[in-house]
């Protein structure tokens, strides 16, 4: 768990106003009925006539979703009575009740899935951490772990650009970091080594393949060779099960909303946490 909703509680006593976030600290204070717009539909909410804790009934469009409790004395966090799960805001904890029929079934494929990467000698754990965003990220660290956690990769990388500031006050690389480290196409020997005939898997996977491959192309000073220097057996993105294994359904776009892995700005530890959360996925019942 995040803190998000310690770090909301503290904005709510302050302010003394409704948090737009409808975090578990607010809810002590609201009515016994109230309404509220998640994902563009209205979500009504009503409180059991023979209690006064801080637990609604959730309706919508007159249909009968389920029931959330606050908990703003315990852990500050929504508690869905049918998922018997937690979450930070009451709009993920309504997305939660949201969830379509075929979610268990669509949690148990994501089970498997992450079981079989766990289970594959070949797994080979992935983060990009780039100078920018767009046609600038140019990659700045690059760390990979095989499936028993051991660390093959960990490199900070000279992108041969400055470094925008806001990139530097994410993951904390500035243009003195790197001032000796190597290129990417000094590592490249050693990457390739690395990632070939490996199952790559990332989170948010398309944009670390999107990095390597511009480097690639920068390298090359041409459009990509046909036979790339970079050769994974294939890539695959953890981000899409893990928003799947979650199951906070967007009704407005028809899919669930997408989970940020966490934790800090730093390739390895980004690794490290997707390696953990591969596991989870993989007990996920």
């Amino acid at each position: 768990m995040d803190d998000t909703g310690r770090r909301c509680a503290a904005a709510c006593r302050f302010s003394g106003r409704h948090c737009g976030q409808a975090c578990a600290f607010a809810a002590q204070e609201w009515g016994d009925f109230l309404s509220r717009r998640v994902d563009g539909q209205v979500v009504r909410l009503v409180r059991p006539g023979d209690t006064r804790r801080p637990t609604w009934v959730v309706y919508e469009r007159g249909v009968h979703l389920g029931t959330v409790h606050a908990r703003p004395d315990g852990d500050g966090m929504w508690h869905v009575q049918e998922a018997g799960e937690q979450c930070d805001g009451l709009d993920d904890a309504v997305r939660m009740l949201r969830r379509p029929s075929v979610w268990l079934r669509q949690r148990q494929q994501v089970r498997r899935w992450a079981q079989g990467l766990l289970a594959d000698p070949s797994l080979l754990v992935l983060d990009v951490q780039t100078a920018g965003l767009g046609t600038q990220a140019w990659a700045v660290q690059i760390a990979a772990l095989d499936n028993q956690g051991r660390t093959l990769v960990n490199e900070l990388l000279n992108p041969l650009l400055p470094i925008p500031a806001e990139a530097s006050r994410l993951h904390g690389i500035t243009d003195a970091c790197v001032a000796r480290a190597p290129s990417f196409g000094g590592l490249l020997p050693e990457l390739r080594g690395v990632i070939k005939g490996r199952r790559c898997v990332a989170y948010n996977a398309r944009f670390d393949k999107g990095v390597m491959d511009r480097e690639l192309s920068r390298l090359h000073s041409s459009v990509l060779p046909a036979r790339a220097p970079l050769e994974p057996r294939r890539w695959e993105d953890a981000l899409g099960p893990a928003s799947v294994a979650r199951g906070m359904w967007l009704t407005d776009r028809s899919l669930y909303r997408r989970q940020r892995l966490g934790g800090g700005y730093d390739a390895a530890e980004k690794c490290r946490g997707l390696l953990r959360r591969l596991h989870e996925l993989a007990r996920a019942t």
